[in-house]
């Protein structure tokens, strides 16, 4: 190498070519090359491009990189090179004006990238920082900065949205950081990260969220809101230690993939009437149950949406507050300073409300509360965590409350599920396996005359057969028969096969209705049921 440089200062350009031809060295114009491998020319990196004045052009069928080279004596860069691919080199000469080019060609690219990630994603609503002095904080600060970290959470953000993903999972593992998203309600496998990444890419996510990068022994939860391709987006940020590191969920909450008008729900058309004139009534409650990830706070928000007037004073108490909607009185709970679910409704019912929306009821204090304020003129809506409508009477008389108070507040309940749909594109008819139709059969299910579909799978589904998701409902109504079984102290069973006489379609039913429309599949109804 030091041979070749006292050459390069005593001879011409033209001399210089015909002794790397003399020693059997290609001679290579770059500017006639369109594309370079720019994935390898990353992992070799720009700073070593630049310091030794070199260039991945590409890769052959027997996996020998082709190296553009100022000095293709440079047998150390060789070597640097051939350790951070783990391929074999060919070194060819070109100029280094010619290789001055190709490093803006690839590198450009890559800040242009880095670039339209920035625009693709803005920090609408950053908190400020709190001052820390130690000097680790610092260098997780100083991580959190860097380009890579930056990149790699936009490009998470930006994917996220483009597959319709409700969370993204970060988990730190031994040897990498995997990456998962739930899509359509299961959660799908992504490629991992890097575990170099780990520590940058947590630190910028917990900065972005306000919370303590300090902390890392303890959970946290955060909130940040973004613009992402131009939509708004909530992402809600929960962290927890874990022994890798701190394993990171971020639950994205994008209002414009989501409807919140109350025909758009899914309920039959009958039950629908009834429940429209339940929920425009003066008072009575109103109760959305099912498990977590069911879709009762979509459900809440269309019911809002749909009674939301300028004449009424709505309020709401939640925790957290997911949607939020235009003249709307939104209450965040905040537990850590004495503001919970039952003393912000007993503030709330002295604000003079016509419609008090309560997050979740987790208590008998809460329930009590609500209960009487739907006794006094006011129109009360809430859920509860239970399996199916009839299930939440009992659930309530568990918790303490009366049942003349239960019969006397409660209009309506609606117990949901969410299915995932069926893929258009892929979508088959399919016959119903010999288990299936036992299963139905054991429920009292009538299933002869229906055709049922699945999906094949294709690539607009990602070869899952399913493409977004619909809720399956039961709907209760409340009314003489149903109440005087409940004052009579009968059994759970004896409610249900009132109600089912008097017209309630239960879940197992609505879903199968949806499945022979089309619309899912018979396997995810028993899935989810």
């Amino acid at each position: 190498m030091i041979l070749v440089n006292e050459m390069h200062s005593e001879i011409n350009q033209t001399n210089i070519e015909k002794i790397y031809q003399q020693f059997g060295v290609e001679k290579v114009d770059l500017k006639t090359i369109h594309t370079f491998d720019n994935a390898l020319a990353l992992k070799v990196s720009e700073e070593m491009c630049q310091y030794h004045h070199l260039v991945p052009i590409t890769v052959s069928e027997k996996g020998i990189l082709r190296l553009a080279m100022a000095e293709p004596f440079d047998m150390l860069a060789q070597e640097i090179v051939r350790s951070k691919t783990g391929l074999e080199v060919d070194a060819v000469w070109s100029s280094g004006e010619d290789i001055d080019f190709a490093m803006g060609q690839i590198f450009s690219e890559k800040a242009r990238f880095e670039d339209t990630l920035q625009e693709l994603v803005e920090v609408e609503d950053e908190g400020e920082e709190a001052e820390l002095e130690e000097e680790s904080i610092d260098l997780l600060r100083s991580q959190a900065s860097d380009a890579p970290a930056v990149v790699f959470v936009n490009s998470l953000l930006v994917q996220a949205v483009q597959e319709r993903a409700s969370d993204i999972h970060i988990e730190p593992q031994e040897k990498d950081l995997r990456i998962r998203l739930r899509i359509d309600g299961m959660l799908r496998e992504f490629p991992p990260a890097s575990k170099r990444l780990q520590k940058s890419v947590i630190a910028r996510i917990k900065i972005l969220a306000d919370l303590d990068i300090a902390e890392q022994r303890v959970p946290q939860d955060g909130r940040v809101k973004f613009k992402i391709m131009g939509r708004s987006v909530d992402v809600r940020v929960s962290t927890m230690p874990g022994i890798y590191g701190e394993k990171i969920v971020l639950r994205i909450l994008d209002k414009g993939s989501t409807s919140l008008n109350i025909d758009d729900l899914g309920i039959d058309p009958s039950s629908l009437a009834r429940f429209k004139e339940a929920a425009k009534s003066a008072h009575g409650m109103v109760l959305i149950t099912g498990p977590t990830g069911s879709g009762k706070t979509t459900t809440l928000y269309s019911v809002l949406n749909f009674v939301n007037s300028p004449a009424l004073n709505v309020i709401t108490v939640e925790d957290p507050v997911e949607y939020r909607l235009a003249g709307i009185n939104q209450i965040q709970t905040r537990p850590n300073v004495g503001l919970t679910f039952a003393s912000a409704l007993r503030s709330i019912l002295r604000q003079d409300p016509d419609i008090v929306m309560v997050g979740e009821i987790r208590d008998l204090e809460t329930a009590e509360i609500a209960i009487k304020a739907a006794l006094t003129g006011h129109l009360v809506l809430s859920t509860l965590h239970t399996n199916d409508a009839v299930a939440t009477i009992i659930r309530l008389l568990n918790m303490g409350i009366d049942k003349y108070l239960i019969v006397s507040s409660i209009a309506v309940i609606i117990a949901q599920r969410l299915v995932r749909r069926v893929c258009l594109n892929c979508k088959k008819p399919v016959v119903l396996s010999k288990e299936m139709k036992i299963n139905l059969k054991n429920k009292g299910i009538i299933y002869k005359g229906l055709t049922f579909y699945h999906g094949k799978g294709c690539k607009q589904c990602s070869g899952t057969g399913y493409w977004g998701r619909i809720a399956i409902h039961e709907v209760l109504f409340l009314d003489g028969e149903i109440k005087e079984l409940i004052i009579q102290d009968k059994s759970e069973i004896e409610i249900r096969k009132k109600a089912e006489a008097g017209g309630m379609t239960i879940l197992l039913q609505d879903g199968l209705n949806k499945a022979a429309q089309g619309l899912t599949t018979t396997d995810e109804i028993i899935r989810v049921i």
